[in-house]
Formats: structure tokens, C-alpha cells, sequence
């Protein structure tokens, strides 16, 4: 089902929720996406997902402002959580790793069972680890950024074909459509911001679960590494030979392990 809901400063986000009646999931996806690409889980759920767009992407409301501000991130996952109700299970991939990341910062861990970073930044600015990139992401800028759509075009239609080997090409051709759909500007915003987050790591007083495909050349998987260092008793699981969507490579199997978790931590 996909609704909205209004956040406390008045932004609409648009959200896609299952019905399941086990733990609360809250899966947030990454940069110049949509909460569209979790389709997997939210189909056939052992939990009780949560699919937001992030502000200025999909459905949601492209705001004037806010993209690089940690507590404008905060405020918005935070009036999805408090929708959801009871502690959650975040899943941060990608860019949506910095966004849970932006959360914990402001709000802490009550509302949060536990944590789980899939190919996902912590960071991001020059030379901050938890945001370590690969090749594949640096290749696609800055033209994806750009104004011009006969130059983001093919780098956005790059960039997301290599990003996960195998993808099913109608997945692929949405996964497009869905970057396209966030105007570019908001897509520079996104990379505007110099954000350590070590402290905020080190304080994470929840179950935590790091996932990153080796073979992913968006997210290096070193930042994955960064996080799990930090985060007490944090615990970090690859998948081989994939790439930097594994729950799109590897469905059955992202599933399975984020069940387990999210059972785990419900105990």
C-alpha cells in the first residue's frame, strides 16, 4: 500500500508499507532512488515493512532546502518511525546509510531495535572513510548531476546498469526512471555536505548488521569495514560476487537475513 504522511515542518513524504504482523522493518533507500527498489521485501514480508522516499525523491516532496542539513534527514525519518510506532529495525543502504546515520545524531536509539547498513555511507565529504567510494560512482560524476539530459542520461543509465551485475533490465529501466525523476539539482545537494560521523558510530547501543556485496563499485566496501569497527559489537556479513544491491541480486537471500535479524532483535 503507499501512502503519505506530513512530518512535523510540514514536509509530505510518500511511503510504501506491507501488512505483515512481525517486527517493524524501516528500509530507506539511497541516493536518486525510491522506496520502489525494496520491492522484494515489501511483496511477501516476514516483517512489517516501511518504505519511505526520502524528500526530493519519487513521490515525495522536492522542499527548497534541507539536503544538507543532518536534522532536516532526522526530522523526516523520524515522523516515519513515529508512524510506524515501537521500536523499528532501520536499514539504511546506500545514501540511506548517511540518512539513518543523520538520524541517530539527533534522536538517538529509543526508537530503534536495531541497525542494518547494506552497502551503505556513514560519511561523506573529502577524505572521510565512511564514505569511501568506488570507481563506478566516481565515473558517474559530476555528469549525472548535470542539467543537461543528453549528458545525466547516459551517465544515470550507466550508473545504475553496472551498479548490480544480473539486474533485471525492466528493474533496471525504473531504477532509471526513478533518478531521473529527482531533478538534478537536488541530486548536487546531495553530495554538498561534509559530515563525519565516528561519534555518532562509536554511541550506537543497538544489535547492528553490516552487509555489502564484494563486488561493489559504488560503495567501497572499506566504508562498510569503518562502520562495523565502530559500532560496538557490530557484525559484518559479505556477499560474494555481488555487486551494490544485494537485495535486488540476492533476494531470497537479503530476505532471509534481514528476517532473522529483525526476529532476533524483537526478542
Amino acid at each position: 500500500m503507499q501512502t503519505s504522511l506530513l512530518t512535523a515542518e510540514g514536509v509530505r513524504l510518500s511511503l510504501r508499507e506491507s501488512g505483515g504482523d512481525g517486527p517493524a522493518v524501516v528500509l530507506v533507500h539511497g541516493w536518486a532512488q525510491s522506496g520502489e527498489v525494496w520491492t522484494h521485501q515489501l511483496a511477501v514480508p516476514p516483517f512489517r515493512a516501511t518504505a519511505p522516499d526520502l524528500r526530493g525523491h519519487g513521490d515525495s516532496e522536492v522542499t527548497e532546502d534541507g539536503y544538507r542539513d543532518p536534522a532536516a534527514w532526522a526530522a523526516d525519518l523520524k515522523a516515519v518511525l513515529d508512524r510506524v510506532g515501537g521500536p523499528a529495525v532501520l536499514v539504511g543502504w546506500s545514501y540511506g546509510g548517511l540518512v539513518v546515520t543523520d538520524y541517530l545524531r539527533v534522536h538517538g536509539t529509543a526508537a530503534v531495535a536495531g541497525l542494518v547498513l547494506v552497502g551503505a555511507i556513514t560519511e561523506i565529504g573529502r577524505d572521510r572513510p565512511g564514505g569511501a567510494t568506488g570507481p563506478l560512482m566516481r565515473r558517474a560524476l559530476p555528469d549525472a548531476l548535470s542539467e543537461d539530459p543528453a549528458v545525466a542520461v547516459p551517465a544515470l543509465t550507466r550508473f545504475i546498469t553496472d551498479q548490480a551485475p544480473g539486474l533485471d533490465g525492466a528493474v533496471a529501466q525504473r531504477m532509471i526512471g526513478a533518478a531521473l525523476r529527482v531533478p538534478p539539482w537536488v541530486r548536487r545537494e546531495l553530495f554538498r555536505r561534509d559530515v563525519g560521523s565516528a561519534d555518532v558510530l562509536r554511541s550506537v547501543d543497538r544489535p547492528t548488521l553490516v552487509l555489502h556485496g564484494t563486488a561493489d563499485q559504488v560503495v567501497d566496501p572499506a566504508a562498510g569495514e569503518y562502520a562495523a569497527a565502530l559500532i560496538p559489537g557490530a557484525r559484518s556479513h559479505r556477499y560474494p560476487d555481488v555487486g551494490h544491491a544485494p537485495f535486488l541480486e540476492r533476494p531470497e537471500r537479503f530476505t532471509a537475513d534481514l528476517a532473522a535479524f529483525a526476529r532476533e532483535v524483537a526478542r
